[in-house]
C-alpha cells in the first residue's frame, strides 16, 4: 500500500504553466543575461582596448608639462664684479572665465595688485572670452604672495627672472637692457643674446581642474643657466671716468660728452663713459639721447687730435726729420680759395713746435710737400674707415674717404684732422700704435687671456720720437698744461673742431677733444676724452677737455698701481 494511501492525504498537483508564462521568464533572463554580455563588453572595450586614449584624456585634464625657467648669464667686470645678474620675479596672471564677479574679492585683487578697481574690472571684460591675462609682470615674490594670499579663484603665479643692474647709469650704455621677457635689446645684452640667455627646462606636474599644482611628478628636461661674460671694463675706472665726465659736462653746461680708456698693452677697454646716460633699473622719463653708446656708434670729425698721427707719415716719409723747419707766417694761407688760419703768427717752427702750438698751416704746407699720398695711408693701417670689430651692435665705421681727384685744400685739411669721420673708440685705438712701438691693438670689450696681435702701422723708431714729442707739449707752460699728471710723464694731444650741421660749420660750436697716454716711460693707458659742445665761456680743448684726461689718467694710474715715472727737466 503506498504513502498516500496509509495517510489518507491525497497530494496536491502544481497547475501546469502556460505557455504565455514561460515566454516571459525567457525573455527576462535573456535581457539579464544580455545585459550583463554588455556590460562585461564595455568594461573589456574600457580597460583593454580604449585605455590608452582614456588615459591620455585623463591626463590631459590632470597633468600638464610645465616651463622650468633659465636664469640669464651674469654679465661681469674684470675682476669679477657684477655688472648684470637676473634676479628671481613671479608674474601673475588670470583666467578670467574663473575669476569671480563677486565686488567684495575684485576690490581686494585691485588693492593687493595695486590698481584701480575700473581698470581691473575693465580689463576682465575685455578679456572674458580668453583663458589667459596678466595682471602683473614681475613682481617681487613677497609681492605677489601678498595677491596670492587672498586666495581668489583664477588668480596664477609664473616664475620668471628680472635683470638688474648694479651700476646704474654708469655702464647703461654699454651693457644695453632686455625687455620684459628678459630678451636683450640693447648693447652688449643685445650682442650676446644667444650665449647670456641660457635653455629653459620642463617639469611635469599635476594640477586640479582649476589649474592649481597639487603635486611636481618629475622633471623632463633640467634647465641651463646663461653663459657669464667678462668683459674687459674695470668698475673701479668706470666709476671715476663717469664721475669726471658727468662733472666736466655740467661745469661747461655741455651737450654731452665721452671718455675711453684703453689698456695700452692689450687693447682692452677700460673704460667707457657717456653722458648723458640713464638708469636702466629705471626706465620712465629717459631721455632718448642716453640710449646710445656715442664712444662707439657716433663718430665726428676728430680735428688737431689727429696731427700727430699725420705727423707719422710726414716723419716715415724721410723727408723731414725732426730738426725740420717750417716758416708759418703770417699765420694763414690760401688754398682752393679756401683760408687755413692758425690762432696767429707763429713764425718758424720745427716739427715738435708745429704739434706743440698745434699749426694748421704748419701742417698743410708739410702734407702738401709729399710725393706720395701717405696720410691716407696710415690712417688706414690704423684702423679709420674700417670696423673696429668689437661686436657692439651699431657700431660705426666712420669715413675715410678714398684719395680720387682730391684738391689740395682737401689733402690739407686731412692732416690737421678735418675731411674724414671717427668714433672716439676708433681714435683711441690708433694712440695704441704710439704707445705700443708703432703697433695698433685692436681694442676689445672682452677681457682677454692674453694680449693680442698688433697691428703694424708706425714704424718703431717714428713711433717712439712722436711719443718724446707729445711729451714736449703737455708741459706746465703750454697749451696743454691742464692735462698735466703730478707724478707721471704724460703725451697727449688737443683738439676743438667745429661741428657741422646741414648748412655747413655752425658758428660757435664746438666740441673739445684730448688724446693722451701714460705713463710715457711705460704707457699702460691710453685715454680719449671728448665734451660735445661746451657752451660756457672755455671751448679750446686744453681748456675742456685736457682736465678731464689729467683727473681720470691720474686716478686711474694710482687704482692701477702705477708708479710714478721721472718727468723731463
Amino acid at each position: 500500500m503506498s504513502t498516500e494511501v496509509r495517510s489518507g492525504v491525497t497530494p496536491r498537483r502544481p497547475p501546469p504553466m502556460s505557455p504565455m508564462g514561460g515566454l516571459r521568464y525567457g525573455i527576462v533572463v535573456a535581457v539579464v543575461l544580455i545585459g550583463l554580455g554588455l556590460l562585461a563588453g564595455r568594461i573589456v572595450t574600457l580597460h583593454v582596448f580604449d585605455r590608452p586614449f582614456l588615459q591620455g584624456q585623463g591626463d590631459a585634464r590632470t597633468l600638464r608639462t610645465d616651463p622650468l625657467p633659465s636664469h640669464r648669464g651674469m654679465i661681469t667686470d674684470r675682476n669679477g664684479e657684477p655688472l648684470a645678474i637676473s634676479t628671481p620675479v613671479v608674474t601673475l596672471w588670470a583666467n578670467p572665465q574663473d575669476v569671480p564677479e563677486d565686488s567684495i574679492q575684485r576690490l581686494m585683487l585691485a588693492r593687493a595688485l595695486g590698481m584701480p578697481l575700473d581698470d581691473l574690472t575693465a580689463r576682465l571684460e575685455r578679456y572674458a572670452s580668453r583663458e589667459f591675462m596678466y595682471l602683473r609682470r614681475q613682481l617681487t615674490p613677497a609681492a605677489a604672495q601678498q595677491v596670492l594670499d587672498l586666495r581668489v579663484p583664477g588668480v596664477y603665479a609664473q616664475n620668471e627672472y628680472k635683470r638688474y643692474y648694479p651700476a646704474g647709469e654708469v655702464t647703461a650704455q654699454l651693457l644695453g637692457v632686455t625687455n620684459v621677457d628678459d630678451k636683450g635689446q640693447e648693447g652688449l645684452e643685445l650682442a650676446y643674446q644667444p650665449y647670456l640667455a641660457g635653455t629653459p627646462g620642463q617639469r611635469r606636474v599635476l594640477k586640479d581642474r582649476r589649474g592649481r599644482l597639487v603635486r611636481d611628478l618629475e622633471v623632463l628636461r633640467e634647465a641651463k643657466p646663461g653663459g657669464q661674460l667678462t668683459l674687459s671694463i674695470d668698475q673701479r675706472l668706470q666709476y671715476m671716468a663717469y664721475r669726471e665726465l658727468k662733472t666736466a659736462v655740467a661745469e661747461h653746461d655741455a651737450d654731452g660728452g665721452v671718455v675711453v680708456m684703453l689698456d695700452a698693452r692689450t687693447g682692452e677697454v677700460l673704460a667707457m663713459a657717456n653722458q648723458p646716460s640713464y638708469n636702466p633699473n629705471n626706465r620712465a622719463g629717459l631721455d632718448p639721447r642716453g640710449l646710445r653708446n656715442q664712444a662707439i656708434v657716433d663718430v665726428f670729425e676728430p680735428g688737431s687730435v689727429m696731427k700727430p698721427l699725420a705727423m707719422a707719415a710726414i716723419m716715415e716719409s724721410g723727408q723731414f726729420d725732426r730738426d725740420t723747419v717750417v716758416d708759418t707766417s703770417p699765420g694763414w694761407m690760401r688754398i682752393d680759395r679756401f683760408t687755413i688760419r692758425d690762432i696767429r703768427n707763429y713764425g718758424e717752427l720745427s716739427l715738435a713746435g708745429i704739434l706743440e702750438k698745434s699749426s694748421n698751416i704748419g701742417m698743410s704746407k708739410l702734407v702738401l710737400a709729399l710725393d706720395d699720398p701717405l696720410v691716407p695711408d696710415i690712417y688706414r693701417r690704423l684702423g679709420f674707415g674700417e670696423s673696429p670689430g668689437t661686436g657692439f651692435p651699431g657700431e660705426s665705421t666712420g669715413s675715410m674717404p678714398a684719395p680720387v681727384r682730391w684738391s689740395s685744400s682737401q689733402w690739407a685739411a686731412l692732416s690737421y684732422g678735418y675731411g674724414l669721420s671717427a668714433s672716439a673708440l676708433q681714435l683711441a685705438s690708433a694712440y695704441t700704435a704710439l704707445a705700443n712701438s708703432g703697433e695698433r691693438l685692436p681694442p676689445s670689450l672682452l677681457r682677454l687671456p692674453e694680449p693680442p696681435a698688433g697691428v703694424p702701422a708706425i714704424t718703431p723708431d717714428v713711433a717712439h720720437d712722436l711719443l718724446r714729442i707729445m711729451e714736449e707739449a703737455v708741459q706746465p707752460d703750454t697749451g696743454a698744461r691742464r692735462a698735466v699728471v703730478p707724478g707721471y710723464r704724460v703725451a697727449g694731444k688737443t683738439g676743438t673742431v667745429r661741428k657741422t650741421a646741414a648748412q655747413g660749420y655752425q658758428e660757435n660750436v664746438y666740441r673739445s677733444l684730448f688724446a693722451g697716454i701714460a705713463p710715457v716711460s711705460d704707457p699702460r693707458i691710453v685715454t680719449v676724452v671728448m665734451i660735445d659742445h661746451p657752451k660756457g665761456d672755455a671751448f679750446y680743448g686744453g681748456a675742456v677737455a685736457a682736465p678731464v684726461f689729467s683727473r681720470v689718467a691720474g686716478n686711474a694710474l694710482r687704482l692701477l698701481d702705477v708708479p710714478p715715472d721721472q718727468r723731463l727737466q
